[in-house]
């Protein structure tokens, strides 16, 4: 109770000091709200950043061993993913114990959307295409954005490569094949022509095709101590054969600029069964995919005060599942899913003085869900959103608030529908610079938010609950960020951001059984506590032609269930979320070589059965990856030859207990540039 009051009052202070600092401070605008970006390997550093971003950028994308946009956020800190194994196996990220369906994906500004289930698949989408990753904690530190980018609890966002072009030059090609020892084949290329001096395009194309076979070790010891199996087996129906597709155009007008960006992944793969049982040789399920959008990006300023941004997106998704076991009891399921998405948003800032930003941000989004299962509700949903926002510097003091307005109705063909729903949910945000020089930065946020139910949680037949309540967090953040750069031949950079946070999820969505194992019903019964910290810390040495960049990243997490004292798992850990994770990378450049170094470790954790109890415990499990590139030149061509070798001591490891993870691999990349 004492705990909820300070909150409460902690709140609502937060919420006076805002807007009384808005509009009693003066109008002048100190030197420090000069647009300055320092781009470090996982950090953003901008001094309009209240919140800053962890980002990943350029070559450095290349370097880190990573096949997907899964495998490059696990260097980030805060994160967990949840990795089924293998190149086609399911990845999903939890930022901060929130929950996957917290985290919003923004591909190019618009976010990828899915009604259906809430997740988004981040193995889909290859690194070849982008030209940073960025990670948000809250939202972007930015008010000039779709009302749907203040929606989330955290963000990611994908942003795909510009077309850029030197002196004369009019065409860009690159030409990338990628070959592993898991009978990984991964052809790759992009195309960027320049149409006018105001016009570009580009045209790229990926083709990904592995068997998904590797060696795996299943170890299994029961709580009297006894081993069950100690078995080396081979993971079968992890295949995948996937192409993309993804073309754009850009544009510049006076003042403004223009998009459009067409996208199409096809795949066709196996879904890995889980090593239960001493059945190494269980059959998984097969999974096909036809995902489309299309989507365009209009900005402009129309007078010196005053800026639009107009944004549109229509997608198109078909899931086709079937289940490959076939038994004398279990009936051979088949099942297919189409959705469909339409999206508009528009933005518009106005600068009321040099320090004071307001905006005012509206959305529509349309869904709907068929499929192929009996008595199935076909549902409709109308989503608005309305987001009031506003930033005002003081001197050294930074602030950013932001009230979100969500109105949201569905319709159903069948049975009961959900209740119309309408949510008001505020965020603020401040930095504070205590000395003149600009190395040391404080911060601090608080925001409210939620999501909806998922239509499977609303609607999927026989497990569905239409009344359920929307999924609520809160969250506070508490830390600073130093960054000093030195006139020193050796040490020349220094990096530190540090973040304490508390977390709350409320009316959290569970399934219980309902009658029988084989019935089950959503639910709102959980209540969650996250207590966290996370450390990142970077620097730059230069010995002689040597540049040496090391990188270590650290999390501290105490996510426990608080729902109900009555609980055997009250207080406890919750599922595969670790009290300790890190990294540390090494990246070295010595003219033209490349060397990278990089370790990730994931603590000791619990399983889904959610007590804390020995059966129920998960290993801790670390990765050492290494990797070498050479560029070679020639006139103006560039050929880039990297070597891999990932999970360098073969060590077996499960991210989702029962899903055996790879041992050691290597892979070959050789990238042509024109």
């Amino acid at each position: 109770m004492v705990t909820r009051l300070f909150l409460s009052v902690f709140r609502a202070a937060f919420l006076v000091a805002f807007f009384a600092m808005s509009f009693v401070f003066g109008q002048r605008k100190d030197s420090i709200s000069k647009k300055e970006i320092t781009e470090v390997i996982l950090f953003k550093r901008d001094l309009k950043d209240v919140i800053p971003a962890q980002t990943l950028s350029g070559e450095d994308l290349q370097r880190l061993s990573s096949q997907s946009v899964a495998d490059a956020l696990r260097y980030f800190s805060g994160v967990q993913i949840k990795d089924y194994g293998g190149v086609g196996g399911l990845k999903t990220i939890n930022v901060r114990s929130l929950g996957s369906q917290h985290v919003g994906v923004f591909y190019d500004g618009i976010q990828l959307g899915n009604a259906q289930n809430g997740l988004v698949d981040l193995g889909r989408y290859s690194l070849d295409d982008l030209e940073g990753i960025s990670l948000y904690n809250g939202q972007k530190s930015e008010i000039f954005q779709p009302a749907k980018d203040f929606a989330s609890a955290s963000a990611i966002y994908l942003q795909p490569k510009t077309p850029s072009f030197t002196g004369d030059k009019k065409t860009n090609l690159s030409i990338r094949l990628k070959n592993s020892t898991i009978q990984l084949f991964n052809p790759s290329f992009r195309l960027e022509q320049k149409l006018s001096d105001k016009i570009a395009m580009s045209f790229s194309s990926e083709y990904l095709e592995s068997d998904g076979v590797y060696k795996f070790r299943y170890f299994k010891r029961y709580p009297d101590g006894a081993i069950a199996y100690d078995t080396i087996a081979k993971r079968q129906d992890s295949d995948i054969k996937a192409k993309r597709f993804e073309t754009t155009l850009n544009g510049t007008i006076r003042n403004g600029s223009w998009n459009i960006r067409g996208y199409a992944y096809n795949s066709n793969r196996g879904i890995p069964a889980a090593i239960v049982n001493g059945r190494f040789g269980a059959r998984g399920s097969r999974m096909t995919d036809d995902n489309y959008f299309v989507q365009g990006t209009f900005r402009k300023k129309l007078f010196p005060k005053f800026e639009t941004q107009l944004k549109a997106k229509f997608a198109y998704d078909y899931t086709y599942y079937a289940d490959t076991v076939r038994t004398e009891y279990v009936i051979r399921s088949e099942n297919s899913y189409i959705q469909r998405e339409v999206y508009v948003s528009s933005s518009n800032i106005y600068t009321i003085t040099p320090s004071w930003d307001v905006s005012l941000n509206g959305d529509f989004q349309f869904n709907n869900l068929d499929a192929n299962l009996i008595n199935f509700s076909y549902p409709t949903r109308y989503t608005n959103l309305v987001a009031l926002a506003s930033t005002y510097q003081w001197n050294r003091l930074r602030f950013m608030g932001s009230l979100l307005g969500t109105f949201v109705h569905e319709n159903v063909e069948k049975n009961a529908k959900s209740p119309d729903r309408r949510e008001w949910t505020p965020a603020f945000y401040a930095a504070y610079q205590p000395f003149n020089t600009k190395d040391l930065t404080l911060r601090a946020f608080y925001k409210r938010i939620f999501r909806m139910p998922t239509f499977n949680d609303l609607y999927y037949t026989n497990i569905g609950n239409t009344y359920l309540k929307p999924e609520y967090t809160t969250q506070y953040d508490l830390g600073f960020t130093y960054h000093k750069s030195f006139k020193n031949d050796v040490f020349q950079e220094f990096y530190l951001k540090v973040d304490g946070y508390y977390n709350e999820v409320q009316d959290k969505i569970v399934a219980a059984p309902n009658g029988s194992m084989f019935r089950w019903l959503m639910m709102n019964l959980g209540r969650v506590e996250i207590r966290g910290v996370d450390v990142n810390l970077q620097s730059t040495f230069k010995i002689g032609n040597v540049k040496l960049r090391p990188l270590l990243s650290y999390t501290y997490q105490k996510a426990q269930d608080v729902s109900d004292p009555d609980d055997t798992f009250y207080k406890n850990q919750i599922p595969y979320t670790p009290w300790h994770s890190g990294t540390f990378t090494l990246m070295a450049d010595y003219k033209d070589w490349s060397f990278n170094y990089s370790a990730i470790y994931v603590g000791e954790r619990y399983d889904v059965n959610q007590d804390n109890i020995q059966y129920n415990y998960v290993q801790p499990w670390y990765t050492h990856d290494l990797s070498v590139q050479k560029i070679f030149r020639w006139k103006q061509h560039q050929f880039k030859a990297s070597l891999e070798m990932n999970n360098i001591f073969n060590q077996y490891y499960d991210v989702v207990i029962n899903f055996p993870m790879p041992g050691r691999s290597f892979r070959l990349i050789l990238n042509y540039t024109l």
